[in-house]
Order: structure tokens, then C-alpha cells, then sequence
């Protein structure tokens, strides 16, 4: 756990470092660079202390260890210029591991001022640290900061999502781990404690052997395309105490290298973008795919051993994008290896990306022994969902981590008492777009109605409007004839619009004229999913379907039940950044169709509590207004 004063520490060198190096990542390399010094030189004088001799430096590079740096006598131009040197000769020191060697590569100090040197050295020199596991949280810390969108569209997993997913994979020492777009190393850090902590006695791993411990170390892997990234995750897993760790600079999309290696974990939140004009990846991958989030995807689900389990975190794309490349993944994770889709909310990213993104778990083993998949919806994991994402006391991570791990220990329905919904494999097969988004799936699996079930295109009929053409002025001056956009559908009961139109842009346009009670959805945009009740003739745009009126159904009880499943009208969309929800979509939702005067007792009953809210909501407002002149009476009194 990292300590209050270190953090305090980082900060300040950032602070120091601001307006000197304004770039972030030079910040984080400036610090990197003076961390990774002083930790050697702690190493060096602990190994005094106890009788032995320093490793690190020797020989002719003993006039650079970091008291010489700091001696009394120094001015602060000599220490300026000693340490500009030092970083700079770093290189040439063969007594440094080549990690370390590597991260001075190129370096040098980009500013020459020498009263902000030595504020910044006084600083790195507040860290003093007995062994590499409480420096490697120290550095992870400092690559949190770093946190900005990366050339391949990589955003830093919060700590807090990866441990939940590490919990959740669960993986073993025995086990091969991959992370094949590993970033800064954090899954596979995280990895690494967790199964210390699972062999602990009275501190982390000393249950292993020295053996067990070996092959552990040698069995964690990473790729990265980064050649940045892969010294920092180097340098991270060095410090947490790896001797050799095995990350590597590989694109993982396009070369074949490493192609035949498979694993038994994978973790990892691949890079949400693709480059423009897409990824030309290489002939072995079974998808055909440009986009970079199919093409990790089919490469984890095809690299796990026969039975292997992985955790990914996606973009919702992967969840119910309509092109063919996504819904042939889709089909591929569902026939053999998807189990379980955990909902993350948008902005666990924030400040970086508010994109929505999901955790699919992987697993080859339990897929074959369960026809079912595990859908889990996480509203809240512990911090604010703005830019600020400060901590919060509402998390519904505990209850997911029950939830899934119910499921796995017994694959029936034990899971859904808990917070799942569980979805027979079949069913999402058979829908058109093979969808994983749970919430489609929770009409008809948690239906518990007695009444029949319809489609509503089987005994409803629908249509849409149109726009008139609004380079045509006759269309719209002095118009008397109502005319809804989709936006106005909001209104609920809706019984205005804010434009009109005329005969002739009625007759020359796909427009038409719904009748009162025609049950209203907005299609497109911003409001898809929004659903109304026409209480006057009116037309309408093109983004708005019509239900019209039948004797079969009650209209305000239509308007009730497709109001109260906005969420999942939305769910059925499809398209890009915008919801697209169309006609097919609404007329292929089923409903439960109960008597004539059992919708009317239902509607009844409705519109009773809604009445009792208006008046709570008028007497509330009284209320207030009564402390408000109570206040003022104390004021003017």
C-alpha cells in the first residue's frame, strides 16, 4: 500500500518539474530516471551496512553516487553538472542491469537551472526504501499520473478494475500469464501479488519454493508495441521484484512471431482505437478484421490453452456493434469460451475517455460445462463517474466479484439470486445480431407474467414520418398541421409541437398524420428510446415510429410498458456513437398481453401513483417555500 508521504513526495517533483518540463511523459521520465538512481545507491549502502560491497557504483562510476550529489561542498552549478553527466554516462556502466541501461538511453536534463536541480533532488532524496516492492508501488503511483492517451489508443486501467478482474481469473502459480498489450505491466503485476498472497504464511509467497518462485517469474509475460511502454513495464516489474522479467516489444496484430504461443491466463485491456485506414493484420487470425478491439479479442480467444481463462476489458462496440467482423467474434466467444459479461459503467476512464466499456471473461473449461452465460451489471465502482472520479462509498464491485464467483462454483442458477442474469447460449445465438448486452435479455428471462406474450408486430401495425423538404418554404409558412420531432417525443403525454407544416408539405413528403393515442418512439439520436403518447392528431419526422391505436391493447398501458424498458429499447440499437433503434427492432419486441380490463385495472392503479407523486412533489415544494419564509421572518425580524 502506497504511504502518504511518498505520494506527497511524487507530487511535489511533479510540481517542481512543471513549467521546467511541461510535457507529462518527461515528467514521469525526468522522475523515473532520478528514482531508479537513488534506489541504486540505497542498494549500494545497504549492502555496506551489512558487510558486503556495492554492486552498482563502481569502479569509475563511484564519483557519481548519489552523496557525491549532494555533498555539502557542492554549488549548485557543480551539482548541475555532475548529475548531467551522471545520467549521461549511465550507459556505459556495465555493472547496471540492462533495464536500467536502457532507461538512460538518450537521456539528459532539459532544463539547466540549477536551483530547480537541487529542489528536485532534495525531494527524490525524501525516498528511502529497504527493498523494490514499496519503490515498484511508489513507480506505479507515478505512471498514474502519467494516465494520457497513448499513440495506440492505450488508457492506464484503473488499479482498483484490474484487482477486480485479477480476483475474478483467479490465476495459479503453476499457470502461464500473458498480457499481450501490456502497457506499464499493471495486470501482470497484480497477477504476480495475488498469487503471492494466496501462497502466504506470515508474508506474501513465502509458502513458495525458491523453485515455485522461479518458474512463476519465468512464467509472466507481456507484449507491448511500444517501445516506451515496454521500459516502463521493465523497469516496474524489475521493482516489484522480478530479476529478469520477460515483456517484450511485439506487435501483436501483425507479426506472426509469436503466433504458436499460448496461455493458460490472459488478462488485459487491449487498445480501444485503430489507426486510420485500420489494422492490415497478418493471414492467421480465423476473423477477418481492421479494427484493433476484434482483432485482440479473437487473438486472446484463440491463445488460450484448451483450458485457459482470460479477462478483457472492451469498448461497447465488441458488446453489439452490427458489422459482420463483430458479430462472427461474438459467435466464435459464445459457442467456446464466453461465460460470464460484466456492465462497467462510462467513465471509469474519466478524465481521459468516458467511453462505456465491459469485461468479458473467458473461460474454455467451464464453457463446456455450462450452456448458459453470466451477464452482471456494475452501476458503481467506488469513485465519482465525472472528471474528478473522487472516491465514493457506493460500489457494486463486492457484489459482482459474490455474484460470478457463485457462478463458478456452480454453474446453475445459484447465481442469478445474487445480482446475474443468466442467458442460455442458444437464445443469444438465435437474435439476429448475436448481442451481449444483458440488458435485451432481461424480458424474456425474467418474465414471470401468466398472460400471453406478443410480438408487437404481430398485432400492432407501425409507421414513421418524414421531413418535408425545408428548401421548399410553401411547406412550412402560416402551416396549421402538427408536426413532431423526435426530440418532442420526451414530453411524455405529448400535446404540442413546436412546428407546423401545410396540406402540401404533408402530400409531398413521406409525412403523415397519426391519430390520438398513437404510442410514440424516438428512433434516432440523442433521444432513441424515448417513448410517447399522442393526445392529438399530429404528424411527425422520419425518427419517430408510430404504434397505432387497436382495440386489442390499451394505449396507456402500451405507453406504460414501453416506457418503463427505455434502457432496453436502447440496448436493441444499433449503429455507431448515436442509438439507431428501427421499425423491425420495435415490432420484434414482446410484450405480455393481458385482458382488455386487466390493462385498464393496470393503467388505473398507474395513474394513481403517478397522481400521488404530483401531490408529494406539490406538497414537498410547499414545504419549502415554508422554510424559506420562516428564514426570511428570522431576517426581517
Amino acid at each position: 500500500m502506497l504511504d502518504t508521504d511518498t505520494k506527497r513526495r511524487i507530487d511535489s517533483c511533479r510540481d517542481i518539474l512543471v513549467g521546467k518540463v511541461p510535457d507529462p511523459k518527461s515528467q514521469v521520465e525526468q522522475i523515473t530516471i532520478a528514482l531508479i538512481y537513488k534506489f541504486m545507491d540505497d542498494m549500494d549502502a545497504q549492502s555496506e551496512e551489512f558487510g558486503g560491497k556495492r554492486s552498482f557504483f563502481v569502479d569509475g562510476f563511484k564519483k557519481y553516487g548519489w552523496s557525491k550529489l549532494l555533498a555539502p561542498n557542492m554549488g549548485g552549478q557543480d551539482t548541475l553538472n555532475l548529475y548531467s553527466e551522471a545520467i549521461g554516462k549511465m550507459t556505459e556502466n556495465t555493472h547496471l542491469p540492462a533495464l536500467f541501461r536502457d532507461i538512460f538511453k538518450n537521456a539528459y536534463l532539459p532544463y539547466r537551472d540549477p536551483e530547480t536541480l537541487k529542489a528536485f533532488l532534495k525531494e527524490i532524496d525524501g525516498f528511502s526504501y529497504d527493498h523494490s516492492e514499496r519503490l515498484g508501488d511508489a513507480f506505479e503511483y507515478l505512471l498514474s499520473v502519467l494516465g494520457s492517451q497513448g499513440d495506440a489508443g492505450q488508457f492506464r486501467t484503473p488499479r482498483h478494475i484490474i484487482e477486480f478482474v485479477v480476483r475474478v481469473i483467479n490465476p495459479q502459480k503453476h499457470e502461464r500469464i500473458l498480457d499481450p498489450a501490456c502497457g506499464t505491466a499493471g495486470f501482470l503485476i497484480s497477477a504476480w501479488k495475488h498469487i503471492l498472497t494466496q501462497n502466504q504464511e506470515h508474508k506474501p509467497g513465502d509458502r513458495l519454493t525458491p523453485d515455485e518462485r522461479q518458474k512463476l517469474a519465468a512464467n509472466i509475460h507481456g507484449y507491448d508495441i511500444s517501445p516506451d511502454m515496454v521500459r516502463l513495464s521493465l523497469v516496474n516489474l524489475y521493482l516489484h521484484g522480478f530479476t529478469n522479467p520477460h515483456v517484450v516489444e511485439y506487435d501483436t496484430l501483425t507479426s506472426e512471431e509469436n503466433w504458436n504461443e499460448h496461455a493458460d491466463v490472459i488478462l488485459a485491456n487491449p487498445p480501444f482505437m485503430s489507426p486510420k485506414g485500420g489494422i492490415k493484420p497478418h493471414k492467421r487470425f480465423s476473423i477477418q478484421a481492421s479494427r484493433s478491439e476484434v482483432l485482440f479479442v479473437d487473438y486472446i480467444h484463440e491463445h488460450l490453452s484448451p483450458n485457459g481463462r482470460a479477462g478483457v476489458i472492451v469498448p461497447e462496440g465488441i458488446i453489439f456493434q452490427n458489422g459482420t467482423a463483430y458479430k462472427t467474434l461474438r459467435k466464435a466467444l459464445v459457442k467456446s469460451s464466453l461465460v460470464a459479461v460484466v456492465s462497467l459503467p462510462a467513465g471509469i476512464f474519466q478524465p481521459y475517455s468516458g467511453v462505456k466499456t465491459s469485461i468479458l471473461i473467458l473461460d474454455k473449461r467451464l464453457a463446456k460445462q455450462t450452456d448458459k452465460i453470466l451477464f452482471v451489471k456494475v452501476n458503481n465502482d467506488g469513485f465519482a463517474l465525472g472528471a474528478q472520479r473522487r472516491e465514493i462509498d457506493q460500489s457494486d464491485l463486492p457484489q459482482a466479484e459474490a455474484t460470478l464467483a457463485a457462478f463458478f462454483s456452480n454453474p446453475g442458477d445459484g447465481a442469478e439470486s445474487l445480482s446475474g442474469i443468466l442467458v442460455p447460449r442458444a437464445d443469444i445465438l438465435q437474435t439476429r445480431d448475436v448481442s451481449l448486452n444483458g440488458e435485451r435479455h432481461v424480458i424474456t428471462e425474467t418474465r414471470a407474467s401468466k398472460y400471453p406474450h406478443k410480438k408487437i408486430g404481430e398485432f400492432l401495425k407501425t409507421s414513421s414520418g418524414g421531413t418535408p423538404s425545408k428548401a421548399v418554404s410553401e411547406y412550412y409558412a402560416e402551416g396549421t398541421i402538427p408536426w413532431l420531432k423526435s426530440g418532442e417525443v420526451s414530453q411524455g403525454i405529448v400535446t404540442k409541437t413546436e412546428e407546423f407544416i401545410t396540406q402540401s408539405g404533408l402530400d409531398n413528403s413521406s409525412a403523415k398524420i397519426f391519430p390520438v393515442n398513437t404510442v410514440l418512439v424516438a428512433m434516432y439520436g440523442a433521444t432513441a428510446g424515448q417513448v410517447g403518447l399522442l393526445k392529438f392528431p399530429s404528424a411527425t419526422n422520419q425518427a419517430v415510429c408510430g404504434i397505432l391505436p387497436s382495440p386489442e391493447i390499451v394505449p396507456e398501458f402500451l405507453y406504460y410498458i414501453l416506457k418503463s424498458k427505455k434502457n432496453y429499447l436502447v440496448s436493441l440499437s444499433t449503429g455507431g456513437a448515436q442509438p439507431n433503434i428501427s421499425q423491425t427492432i420495435i415490432r420484434d419486441i414482446e410484450i405480455p398481453v393481458p385482458p382488455i380490463d386487466i390493462q385498464r385495472e393496470i393503467v388505473f392503479e398507474i395513474d394513481c401513483y403517478q397522481q400521488r407523486i404530483e401531490d408529494l412533489k406539490r406538497e414537498v415544494t410547499e414545504l419549502e417555500k415554508g422554510i424559506q419564509d420562516a428564514i426570511g421572518r428570522v431576517w426581517e425580524g
